[in-house]
């Protein structure tokens, strides 16, 4: 075993230790600060005091930053029953520049040219004359620097199966480069097919690039299969290192994203991540339901950026200039827009308004795919207001849950949304994993993100809005599909839950930036 290995996992040994350590910690200064409290209360009333004034202005302060107040709730709440613990969390895991606590470089996305920029502004025009309403979200996102693409062919997978299955395939292809970006890379079936191709592209010179986040494959790819890739020339880099970030308590930021990128041509993105259960090769809460999309031509750019965006931050370097990854051909009728967030823009939350301006604008009917929902009140009310308006609102979501108690919050709220008309359905073979949205069969969005707190605001996200595309009909109809095999919530069954499960619900929300 090589020394580098056994640095990576002392490394990896070393955080879980400190983990631990860390957890233990905390558990015995919560109990601290109680007895202190309540030791201040009987014998140091003006330390006391002082001490609930300062954190009486903390949650002030968190009240009056931009945002969602409902996201705000949990902080305030835990800043002003214990003040000594909430205020050293609050600064440790929120704050209010999380973006310093990243270690990521400050550099700026690659420069669009002026004939780049100018192309985007006449196909908002073309889509603004057929569709006015969509348009305007275009119109936002390109003023966010998110161009508007024609000339791209979009091909939708309904299964992570045959997303990953064509994207295997097409990496076997790939003559110049390829770049990956995942949230998850485990060892199993689907690595080992993904490594013997990234080792003979790399024997025939092409470039290679991966990027994953290092908590969400923590202990699941063992340390030597990297080392391997190293040693033939692979350029591999954790997203947030384990053993950096324990010292640092700033694990909330994570890279959510999955890009994969061939040549220039083409990009993948969707729920789906570099791990076995994602093409159902293992079995992990049931059938497990996911999706992506594949971008062939001049919208594949947009990905590509992204990914050439996150390596410069994280210290990598290119063989090439940044414009020599551009696509070099493109063709096919519709348009798509590349979108990306993440906590270092905050509080502008590019993800989430991406979904308000889908629900806002649909004048028919709205479908959503997610696996989770915790939402602020703008969401919330924003879905409410759809239905009472006439508009068909559904959303498809998990029947067996992967994360008990973020379902549980999202199941609270059930009761307001079912009230108001929207129609909730449970994919009963198992989970719902994918993350899509598709309004009046015009617009739609597939991507990364979730309809939860930490995809709004903690989470690297990424996906692709698509207008007037082919594959927007193919998304309906796979959502239909999935309703044919999910089953309906109704008011009355939501009302009879465990009583259980509704005081969990009723004590987590408050919470449910944590989930």
């Amino acid at each position: 075993m090589s020394k580098e290995v056994c640095a990576i996992q002392n490394k990896r040994v070393t955080a879980l230790l400190r983990l631990t350590l860390v957890g233990g910690l905390l558990l015995l200064q919560i109990a601290l600060v109680v007895l202190a409290s309540y030791l201040l209360r009987q014998r140091m009333f003006y330390a006391y005091a002082a001490l609930e004034t300062l954190a009486l202005i903390c949650a002030l302060r968190i009240y009056n930053r931009p945002g969602g107040s409902s996201y705000k709730h949990g902080w305030i709440l835990l800043v002003l029953a214990l003040p000594v613990v909430g205020l050293v969390l609050y600064y440790l895991w929120s704050g209010d520049r999380p973006n310093k606590r990243l270690e990521l470089l400050p550099i700026a996305p690659p420069q669009e040219p002026e004939a780049a920029r100018q192309y985007s502004r006449q196909r908002i025009a073309e889509l603004g004359e057929r569709n006015p309403a969509w348009s305007k979200l275009a119109a936002y996102l390109d003023r966010q620097g998110y161009l508007l693409w024609g000339d791209t062919q979009v091909t939708y997978f309904p299964s992570g199966e045959a997303y990953l299955e064509d994207m295997l395939q097409r990496l076997a292809q790939a003559e110049r480069f390829i770049f990956l970006e995942y949230y998850i890379v485990a060892a199993g079936e689907i690595w080992d097919r993904l490594k013997t191709i990234l080792l003979q592209k790399a024997a025939q010179g092409v470039e290679i690039k991966l990027i994953f986040d290092d908590f969400g494959s923590m202990f699941r790819l063992p340390p030597e299969e990297l080392e391997q890739l190293r040693q033939q020339g692979v350029g591999v880099t954790l997203f947030n290192p384990v053993h950096h970030y324990v010292n640092r308590a700033h694990f909330n930021y994570r890279d959510h994203r999955k890009i994969t990128c061939i040549d220039g041509n083409i990009s993948y993105t969707g729920g789906v991540n570099l791990a076995d259960e994602y093409a159902n090769r293992i079995v992990r809460f049931g059938h497990w339901k996911d999706c992506g999309v594949r971008l062939e031509g001049n919208g594949a750019w947009g990905l590509t950026r992204e990914f050439l965006h996150m390596w410069r931050r994280l210290g990598g370097t290119l063989r090439d200039a940044e414009q020599q990854y551009r696509p070099q051909r493109g063709e096919g009728a519709g348009y798509c827009q590349t979108v990306a967030d993440g906590p270092d823009n905050n509080p502008q939350d590019t993800a989430e308004d991406v979904f308000l301006h889908l629900i806002a604008g649909a004048r028919r009917w709205v479908y959503i795919a997610t696996p989770y929902l915790t939402i602020d009140d703008a969401m919330l009310k924003a879905l409410c207001i759809a239905a009472d308006s006439g508009v068909d609102v559904r959303l498809l979501m998990p029947g067996v849950a992967d994360h008990k108690t973020a379902y549980w919050v999202g199941e609270s709220y059930f009761g307001e949304l079912l009230r108001h008309g929207v129609k909730i359905y449970r994919y009963t073979p198992g989970l719902q994993h994918g993350k899509a949205v598709v309004a009046d069969g015009e617009a739609a969005f597939v991507g990364t993100v979730n309809m939860d707190y930490r995809s709004f605001r903690l989470h690297f996200e990424c996906g692709v809005v698509l207008y007037e595309l082919p594959a927007i009909r193919q998304i309906l109809q796979d959502m239909e599909a999935v309703m044919g095999k999910s089953h309906r919530v109704l008011l009355p069954e939501w009302e009879r839950r465990p009583w259980q499960r509704r005081l969990l619900g009723w004590l987590l929300r408050p919470f449910a930036s944590w989930m």
